[in-house]
């Protein structure tokens, strides 16, 4: 199986995602499970909004936490998410978010494997709209990217790193912004 990093390199994000996003599955789920898991004592899951949702992994296991007040959203894996959860999800790029902010509020907002595909440029505009729609932004990454923390007015909260099997770093980041929603 190629790797979906080779998959990236070959066809592009978009291209991957319009290729393979209808069975689309993240190959570290056991990672998010045990991040959101071990932190649910610092983050409000309360209303969540699974951003770049993937098939579902957040959303299922918060729901598996019993937090079932979880919106997913993705432009590329709508029938996947519909597949695994039995509920839409929203169609939303970071363009769209970057032009027209989310559609309500939420206690945090989780972003699993995908902030770090943002271009730079639109990395500020996109971390200032999320964050007039909840206090706590949560990233799950295999990279160090993105290092929101180095944008005026975001503050690293804290992190917490998992290993996979191959030793690889599995990390969730935290955040929290000063300026005024």
């Amino acid at each position: 199986m190629k790797s979906i990093r080779s998959s990236y390199e070959n066809l592009g994000v978009e291209g991957f995602y319009k290729k393979s996003g209808d069975q689309y599955t993240n190959p570290h789920e056991a990672q998010i499970v045990a991040l959101l898991e071990n932190n649910a004592h610092r983050i409000n899951y309360e209303k969540v909004l699974d951003f770049c949702c993937g098939s579902g992994e957040v959303t299922e296991v918060l729901a598996n936490m019993g937090f079932k007040n979880t919106v997913g959203s993705d432009p590329f894996t709508q029938t996947a998410f519909r597949n695994r959860i039995g509920k839409d999800a929203l169609s939303v790029t970071f363009d769209d978010v970057i032009r027209n902010g989310l559609d309500q509020n939420y206690s945090a907002v989780i972003s699993s494997f995908a902030m770090h595909l943002c271009p730079i440029k639109k990395l500020y505009p996109l971390t200032h709209q999320i964050f007039q729609f909840t206090k706590q932004l949560i990233i799950i990454t295999p990279h160090k990217r993105p290092t929101l923390e180095k944008l005026d007015g975001v503050q690293l909260q804290f992190t917490d790193d998992v290993l996979t099997a191959r030793g690889k770093t599995i990390r969730l980041k935290s955040y929290t912004c000063s300026y005024d929603s």
